[in-house]
């Protein structure tokens, strides 16, 4: 059995994870978000809240940074995976440097180009999705669409 850290922004990005919990049977689950009130949908499991932030707040940023370090540590994970956005790329970065696995999957909305978040991951994953099979190179991979 294996401890998997599921992380990601409110939204979207968090309805995304919730789509693919099913793949996690079987393993502890970890979740992380940004709204106190996913706590419901996962109360089987382990919940962190933590503070949501994104490029136009640096001062968040840096909460969100040391709270995840906090999580991290305690909770030392075997695998990370994020749908996206800022608490999930800092979590992957800390992450595989404590030697866990991690995993990028970016959300479905970004059709054009990978997110700002996704293509700074990309250099810290250990497997980089994307849910638009046009976006693949060869760090990015295309699995299908979890929506």
């Amino acid at each position: 059995m294996k401890k998997i850290l599921a992380i990601s922004s409110s939204g979207g990005h968090w309805t995304q994870m919730q789509r693919i919990t099913s793949s996690f049977s079987g393993n502890e689950v970890v979740y992380v978000s940004t709204l106190k009130g996913y706590v419901k949908e996962v109360s089987t499991c382990k919940y962190y809240q933590v503070k949501d932030a994104s490029a136009w707040n640096k001062l968040n940023l840096i909460v969100l940074f040391f709270q995840l370090i906090k999580i991290i540590m305690n909770e030392r994970p075997d695998i990370v995976i994020s749908t996206g956005a800022a608490p999930g790329l800092f979590a992957i970065i800390i992450s595989r440097f404590v030697g866990a696995k991690t995993i990028w999957l970016d959300s479905i909305a970004n059709y054009e180009q990978i997110s700002l978040s996704g293509k700074l991951a990309k250099y810290f994953t250990h497997l980089h999705l994307t849910q638009w099979e046009h976006l693949t190179n060869q760090k990015t991979q295309f699995s299908g669409k979890v929506l």
